[in-house]
């Protein structure tokens, strides 16, 4: 009787050290929750992104920007996701329906390529701003890397609105 309470006590004692962790739902792990800047939710983690170039109201206004329509002479209301076509309304105007590239081919009228044309591709928009030494147009848009930038393009296939 007694090395059957002395086998009990020892098993009661050796058991929680041998034994693994019975929670119901995954432990967090403080290292992963701060290196990733995420948060957890629904007991799994998912980061918190913000796409780039996005910034808090206040940031834009720390780096001396007024509004995301900064850079022209028209009002778009906010910048969405794909912003090609929202950046070209900050230029020329335009209601929502043109924050969509491929609506810009409704824009003006048909016009041979220049300078100041209207360049649309299916997925993308921009502005003619001048012509390379390689006969390439020079291509002013938004959105082309995250960024608004002026590069040598072709517009074979394109459709060109003044």
């Amino acid at each position: 009787m007694v090395t059957r309470i002395l086998t009990v006590l020892a098993a009661g004692l050796l058991l929680p050290v041998f034994a693994d962790d019975a929670d119901a739902r995954p432990k967090k792990r403080s290292s992963d929750f701060y290196s990733h800047g995420g948060e957890y939710q629904n007991h799994e983690y998912k980061p918190r992104r913000r796409g780039r170039g996005t910034y808090r109201s206040s940031e834009r206004m720390s780096l001396g920007y007024s509004s995301y329509a900064s850079s022209g002479s028209y009002s778009a209301g906010p910048r969405p996701r794909k912003w090609c076509g929202w950046w070209m309304r900050t230029q020329r105007g335009g209601g929502p329906e043109f924050n969509v590239a491929w609506n810009w081919r409704k824009y003006g009228s048909p016009a041979a390529p220049q300078v100041g044309a209207v360049v649309v591709w299916r997925h993308h928009v921009g502005q003619i701003v001048g012509q390379a030494a390689n006969g390439r147009w020079l291509v002013q848009s938004g959105n082309d890397g995250g960024r608004v930038r002026t590069r040598a393009r072709s517009i074979a296939g394109a459709v060109i609105r003044m």
